[in-house]
């Protein structure tokens, strides 16, 4: 049997960042029992940074250089990330990861553009892809394209692109949601929806023909709609405490879906991890180089980010 399978297992993301201040300090907040907690992390990283309330495990990886609070370093990130091969291969329902830094794994070797990816490299069988879903509450924003240069983004949105990341939402939210018809909004990709074809033709000639594909797949979707609009309402309702229009908002690119949730609710989001076996859920933030070792770091996003497993 599986000794990890039904708890939470937590890494703690860049030596050098604050994953391991917030870490500490959210599961003192948090005071969750010690068997449902696992830590993959080092002792000598963690003392750096705080002392645990709980006599949590901690699964050691050796980590023989010296923790440097801001540094961007290829050490630091070749931990990160031999962190989180671990925490795959301990095959728990849930893991949470800390920030890490991007650049740092690269200096490591270790070429991916984040944490997403290389869970779905350890984790991803029979054709399974992962995609990046950022919740607060019932705030709901999917990402078409992730971490790419805006000059990209509209060669990467194809019609197969949006009928396979729709489908995947769908399965997400009726297996483990249990909503079983949510209703998706799609932002356009240009200003004004394309004003048809002044401004851009994407939505004409790729987005609109995707989305009836999409539709006779009996997904509820909108056709692509002007994104500074669209939000107002989820973003009135949301203050409001108010149900959002739907359940799901559909981005084309990374700053056109988080801008308006994180402008509301930035400590409260959590960027969670679907299409794969496993539940991933992350804070919302970076490493925070700037503030590392001070012990200023806000947890409330970590915090957040942990008790989306507790549910």
């Amino acid at each position: 049997m599986n000794n990890y399978q039904n708890k939470i297992v937590i890494t703690t993301g860049d030596p050098n960042g604050i994953g391991a201040e917030i870490t500490i300090k959210a599961l003192n907040l948090l005071n969750l029992p010690s068997k449902d907690i696992v830590l993959v992390s080092n002792s000598k990283i963690l003392n750096c940074y705080g002392v645990l309330n709980n006599n949590y495990e901690i699964v050691e990886l050796d980590y023989p250089h010296k923790v440097v609070p801001g540094e961007v370093s290829e050490y630091a990130g070749d931990f990160a990330f031999r962190a989180l091969e671990k925490a795959c291969e301990l095959q728990p329902k849930f893991i949470v990861t800390a920030p890490t830094s991007k650049e740092a794994m690269n200096l490591a070797g270790h070429a991916y553009e984040g944490q997403t990816e290389v869970l779905e490299h350890f984790l991803a069988h029979d054709g399974q892809k992962a995609e990046m879903l950022f919740v607060s509450k019932d705030f709901r924003v999917l990402l078409l394209t992730r971490h790419c240069a805006l000059k990209d983004v509209s060669s990467l949105i194809t019609r197969e692109i949006i009928i396979e990341k729709t489908e995947r939402l769908r399965s997400f939210f009726q297996n483990k949601l249990m909503i079983k018809k949510p209703s998706f909004a799609l932002c356009a990709l240009n200003p004004h929806a394309g004003e048809s074809g002044i401004i851009g033709k994407e939505e004409d000639e790729k987005i609109l023909p995707a989305i009836e594909a999409v539709r006779k797949r009996g997904i509820n979707i909108t056709n692509p709609l002007p994104a500074d609009t669209l939000f107002v309402k989820a973003v009135q309702n949301y203050i409001k405490g108010d149900k959002l229009p739907y359940d799901c908002y559909i981005a084309c690119y990374h700053d056109q879906g988080l801008i308006p949730i994180k402008a509301i609710a930035s400590e409260k989001t959590v960027n969670m991890t679907i299409g794969l076996d496993i539940i991933r859920t992350s804070p919302s933030h970076g490493t925070a180089f700037d503030i590392a070792g001070k012990n200023i770091a806000n947890p409330e996003s970590m915090i957040e980010a942990i008790k989306y497993c507790l549910y």
